[in-house]
């Protein structure tokens, strides 16, 4: 029950945000070119200082686990070359296609990471915290390259690596990373700013998407739907999370991985997506099902591994 609980009060600030964005569209506090504008903010300013502020508050890369490091990468990168070719298959709309892509490897570390961690391990997790400085910026290359290549219909090397360097998550993420190696301190007065900014980012991103929701297509995206839940919350954890069992991972480390593999889709893939001509119904609705059921899946995934003694 107290699994539950967690998985509630971690998932439950999220729907509350996006029913707040959901009504204030139905009352017309703004029309959709009014939540458009503030997208494209949260996109290009306020996640990007969410994660450098994320990334900078690490401190200590040097203390990073390679090995499971190591794992890490070599999962998300498994997942992305596996789902590059699967949604060929599924789909025959590159908007859809980049969405569905970015939804199998791209979780909700940056949000629920933490959090659910430090439950899971009844202590304050410096590493699910480290982590953040590896998990994000690889999240964001990644789904610059799958949403890029989705939306250009080709592989265009140079424009890749254009649309990567000019990302604005990647730049926040990268940013973040240069400062904690080189050990750069902000002053305090710039650091409350920075933090101050980084805090609306989530709610903003939340409350567009919300606008963002109609139930009225949910129809129209059923299979995709289907699809996205049961990779993102179901198949995914169970291949990696079994692997990584078999490797020795165990306690916090094992933890993360839950977190990294079996967490919902991120809510700054809605953003990205539609700033880089994504279906953006799609990338909304993706977040929506995920946090949904990722009440009944984390639950499960948590209470599994607590009775094989793994945490």
């Amino acid at each position: 029950m107290e699994s539950l609980r967690l998985s509630f009060s971690a998932i439950m600030p999220i729907f509350l945000l996006m029913l707040l964005g959901y009504v204030l569209r139905l009352l017309k506090v703004s029309d959709k070119r009014g939540f458009d504008t503030v997208n494209r903010l949260v996109f290009r300013v306020f996640l990007p200082t969410l994660l450098f502020y994320n990334i900078y508050c690490t401190k200590r890369i040097e203390s990073l686990d390679f090995r499971l490091i190591g794992y890490i990468c070599v999962g998300v990168l498994a997942i992305f070359f596996f789902g590059y070719f699967f949604v060929r298959l599924i789909s025959g709309d590159n908007r859809k296609r980049g969405v569905i892509l970015q939804s199998f490897f791209r979780s909700n570390y940056a949000i629920l990471g933490i959090p659910l961690v430090n439950y899971i391990c009844g202590k304050t997790s410096g590493l699910a915290s480290i982590l953040v400085s590896v998990v994000i910026p690889l999240f964001n290359v990644l789904a610059v390259i799958c949403l890029e290549r989705f939306r250009s219909g080709r592989a265009n090397p140079l424009r890749l690596l254009g649309g990567i360097l000019s990302n604005p998550l990647i730049i926040g993420s990268l940013l973040g990373v240069l400062l904690v190696h080189f050990g750069i301190v902000l002053p305090p007065t710039l650091e409350k700013a920075v933090s101050d900014v980084a805090g609306l980012a989530t709610p903003l991103a939340i409350i567009t998407l919300g606008a963002s929701f109609t139930f009225s297509s949910i129809g129209g995206y059923l299979k995709e739907l289907f699809i996205i839940v049961f990779t993102r919350l179901f198949f995914v954890p169970l291949i990696l999370l079994s692997i990584a069992v078999m490797l020795g991972f165990r306690g916090e480390a094992l933890a993360c991985l839950l977190v990294i593999f079996g967490a919902p889709v991120a809510v700054s893939s809605f953003s990205m997506a539609q700033q880089m001509g994504g279906d953006e119904q799609l990338a909304a609705q993706a977040v929506v099902m995920t946090s949904v059921f990722c009440l009944f899946s984390l639950f499960g995934w948590i209470f599994f591994l607590n009775q094989l003694q793994l945490f």
